[in-house]
C-alpha cells in the first residue's frame, strides 16, 4: 500500500483536487480517508462545552486510533472509519467498513503534525493558497454544508484558525514532497504520474 498525505488550511481546497483524483481513477485502486472521522470522542460533554473546544490543534484527533488503523490496513485487514458529526461535535455509534488499496490518500489540516503518522505516509503534499481565498471558501462552506451563523464562521477564523495555521499547518509545507498552487486551476499532473507509478 502507498500512502499519499494532502494537507494544507481550512480551505486550500483538498475536497476539489482529491475529487479530481476520483474521476480518474478506479476506485477499487484508491482509497480516501479524512481526518475528519477521527475526532475525539467527547460525548462525556454537554454541546456548550464541546462548542468551546479548540477543534484546529493536534490534540482535537485521535490520531492512536488513527494510525492504528493505518497499521491494520498496511497488513491487508479491514477498519471501520468512524462516523463524526459537525453540527452536535459528536462521534456517532455508526461507521463504514473500508478495505485495503493500493494507494490510501489520507487527508486534513493537521495529518503532518502527528509525527507517527507522519513516518507512515509515503509521500506527502501540501495545498498552497492565500489566505483571503481560504476565508472565502471556509465561510461558504460551513454556512452552506455545517449550518454555522455568519459573524461566528467569522470570529472563529480571526480568532482562532489564523493563529493554528500559522502554528500548525504552515510549517508542515518544508515536509512535504510537493508544493501545489491552489488558488485557481490547479494542475494535479504531477500528482497523477506519483498514483500510476505506484499503483502497479
Amino acid at each position: 500500500m502507498f500512502i499519499i498525505g494532502i494537507t494544507g488550511g481550512t480551505g486550500s481546497g483538498k475536497t476539489t483536487i482529491i475529487n479530481k483524483v476520483n474521476k480518474l481513477f478506479n476506485q477499487s485502486n484508491i482509497g480516501l480517508l479524512s481526518s475528519d472521522s477521527y475526532y475525539k470522542d467527547n460525548s462525556n460533554l454537554n454541546f456548550s462545552e464541546r462548542e468551546k473546544l479548540n477543534y484546529d490543534t493536534p490534540d482535537a484527533i485521535d490520531f492512536d486510533l488513527l494510525n492504528n488503523h493505518i497499521r491494520l490496513l498496511k497488513t491487508g485487514q479491514d477498519i471501520n472509519v468512524p462516523h463524526y458529526c459537525f453540527s452536535t461535535h459528536l462521534r456517532l455509534n455508526t461507521s463504514t467498513l473500508f478495505k485495503p488499496k493500493k494507494i490510501l490518500i489520507i487527508e486534513g489540516i493537521l495529518i503532518l503534525s502527528n509525527r507517527t503518522l507522519r513516518d507512515q505516509i509515503d509521500y506527502n503534499v501540501f495545498l498552497d493558497c492565500s489566505r483571503d481565498t481560504r476565508f472565502r471558501r471556509r465561510l461558504k462552506r460551513d454556512i452552506n454544508e455545517r449550518g454555522r451563523n455568519y459573524e461566528d464562521v467569522i470570529k472563529l477564523f480571526e480568532n482562532r484558525l489564523d493563529k493554528m495555521h500559522q502554528i500548525h499547518v504552515k510549517p508542515m509545507k518544508k515536509e512535504c514532497d510537493l508544493v501545489l498552487e491552489t488558488e485557481n486551476n490547479t494542475n494535479i499532473g504531477l500528482l497523477i504520474d506519483v498514483i500510476k507509478k505506484n499503483m502497479k
